[in-house]
C-alpha cells in the first residue's frame, strides 16, 4: 500500500487555475460544507477547528468523497451501467476544466473539488485510486483476509487522509506510511460499526478467515442481526477492536509531521473516530440493532484532551 501512496504522490497535480466567477465559486464551497454537514458530524467538527481556506478544501474533498460513494451506494442501475455512471463522474472532476451545469448539483461538487485540487496541488493519482477503490464495492462483497479488506480501506479511505494531507501540508514522504495506516484504521472502525447496515445490502466486510478462526460464519451474522449473538461473537469483536486501536496508535505518531495548524483537526477526526469502538464495546458489541455514535456533548468534551495531545505529539 505503500507503494501506491508514493506512486500516487509522483501524479500530476493540476496547476491552472478554474476559470468561473467568483460567485460561482463560493456557492458551490458553501454547498459542499452542507453536504458535509448533513452526512458527517464529526468531519464537520474536526475540519471546522482548520484555518478558513483550508477548512472549505477539506469540505469539498469530503463532498467529493461522498459522491462518488453514493453513486455506487445508491444507485439502481445494474453494475455495467454504474460503473458508467462513475466513469463520467470522474471525466467530470478530474478533467482540468469542469463545467457547471444548471440543475445539476454536482456539479458544484465538482467546481469547488476542481479548485481545491488546484490550491493546494494534490496530485490525481490519489483521486483516481479513490474512484478505483469504490468501484470495487460494484464487484466484490466479500474479503478472505484482513490483507485484502486493508487494501480495499486503503482505497476508500487513505486516498482521503493523503489528499487531505496536502490541504493542510506534511512534512515530507516519510509522513505517508502513518496516513496510510490511519485511513485503514478509520474504515475498519467504519466496518466495525455499520456489520448490520451492510449486511442488509449484501455485504460483508469483516474478513472471512477471521470469522472462522472464531467459528462464526455468514449464518451468525443473519442471526445476529436478527438479534442472537453469543460469546464467539463477542471474542471476535474484541479482536478486531484491539487490532483495529494497534493500528491508531501506530498512526498517530505522524500528527507530528503535519504543519501545525492543522494537527488539531486531524487528530479530532481520529479520535473522535477512535471512540466509536469504545461505545462499540460498552454496547457489548451489538452492531446489528444499533448504529454507534458519540453525541455531541461528548465530542466537545474531548475537545481539550485530543487539543492537548495534538500539541505534545512527536514522531
Amino acid at each position: 500500500m505503500l507503494d501506491w501512496a508514493q506512486n500516487a504522490l509522483t501524479s500530476a497535480a493540476p496547476t491552472h487555475a478554474i476559470a468561473t466567477d467568483g460567485v460561482a465559486l463560493c456557492a458551490a464551497y458553501e454547498y459542499c460544507a452542507l453536504i458535509t454537514r448533513d452526512a458527517s458530524k464529526t468531519f464537520y467538527l474536526a475540519s471546522g477547528l482548520l484555518p478558513d481556506e483550508k477548512r472549505r478544501a477539506a469540505r469539498a474533498l469530503y463532498a467529493f468523497c461522498r459522491v462518488t460513494d453514493n453513486i455506487v451506494d445508491e444507485s439502481d442501475a445494474d453494475p455495467a451501467e454504474t460503473r458508467t455512471i462513475l466513469d463520467g463522474w470522474r471525466r467530470q472532476t478530474l478533467g482540468a476544466h469542469p463545467v457547471l451545469a444548471p440543475h445539476n448539483v454536482q456539479s458544484f461538487v465538482a467546481l469547488a473539488w476542481a479548485d481545491a485540487r488546484v490550491r493546494f496541488h494534490i496530485p490525481v493519482g490519489y483521486a483516481q485510486q479513490l474512484i478505483d477503490g469504490v468501484a470495487r464495492d460494484l464487484d466484490s462483497t466479500r474479503y478472505r483476509t484482513f490483507d485484502e479488506l486493508a487494501a480495499y480501506s486503503y482505497g476508500v479511505a487513505s486516498t482521503v487522509g493523503l489528499m487531505a494531507m496536502h490541504i493542510i501540508g506534511f512534512a515530507g514522504e516519510h509522513a505517508l506510511p502513518y496516513a496510510v495506516k490511519l485511513g485503514v484504521a478509520l474504515q475498519i472502525t467504519n466496518i466495525l460499526r455499520d456489520v448490520g447496515e451492510d449486511w442488509g445490502i449484501g455485504r460483508l466486510y469483516l474478513p472471512c478467515d477471521d470469522l472462522a478462526a472464531f467459528g462464526l460464519s455468514e449464518d451468525d451474522i443473519a442471526a445476529g442481526v436478527r438479534g442472537s449473538y453469543d460469546e464467539r461473537w463477542r471474542a471476535f469483536m474484541r479482536f478486531q477492536i484491539a487490532r483495529n486501536h494497534q493500528l491508531y496508535a501506530d498512526a498517530m505518531p505522524g500528527i507530528a509531521l503535519l504543519n501545525a495548524e492543522g494537527r488539531f483537526a486531524i487528530s479530532a477526526a481520529s479520535e473522535l473516530y477512535r471512540a466509536i469502538l469504545t461505545d462499540i464495546e460498552a454496547h457489548d458489541y451489538d452492531v446489528f440493532s444499533r448504529r454507534s455514535h458519540i453525541p455531541m456533548p461528548s465530542k466537545v468534551r474531548r475537545l481539550p484532551g485530543i487539543w492537548w495531545r495534538s500539541r505534545t505529539a512527536r514522531v
